[in-house]
């Protein structure tokens, strides 16, 4: 069964910085072929989904990332293949960003802008920046 669970959330300033982690279960990271996985965030209570930063693989190796166009130049997404993790660096933090940030995996391509496509999904993790 795949397991995600996804930590570092918190409150910081505007301009501020954190480090979101998912660590995945071995029968994630233990896939062959092609799989995603990444960050989505909901910044109202019953909004969609957005994508914010995914990766790809095939075979376990790195072959593409994908970034949301309102977070380029400040976060970044890599990942600890040995510890089965992956991180989500957010620098120059906005209001805007705020919300719940859910780490998703799914076997096969990223699509940045379906969560509907997204088998499994972490609990989410509240981020909250202040003006």
């Amino acid at each position: 069964q795949v397991q995600l669970v996804d930590s570092g959330g918190g409150s910081v300033q505007a301009g501020g910085s954190l480090r979101l982690s998912c660590v995945a279960s071995t029968a994630f990271q233990n896939t062959r072929g092609d799989t995603c996985m990444g960050w989505f965030r909901r910044r109202t209570p019953g909004a969609a989904r957005d994508g914010v930063a995914l990766l790809e693989t095939r075979n376990g190796e790195y072959r593409y990332t994908y970034i949301g166009d309102s977070v380029k130049g400040r976060f970044t997404i890599a990942r600890d293949s040995a510890k089965n993790t992956m991180f989500l660096q957010m620098t120059g933090l906005r209001p805007d960003d705020t919300g719940i940030y859910y780490c998703a995996a799914r076997r096969g391509y990223c699509y940045l802008t379906l969560p509907s496509e997204y088998d499994y999904w972490g609990q989410g993790t509240q981020v909250t920046v202040s003006s």
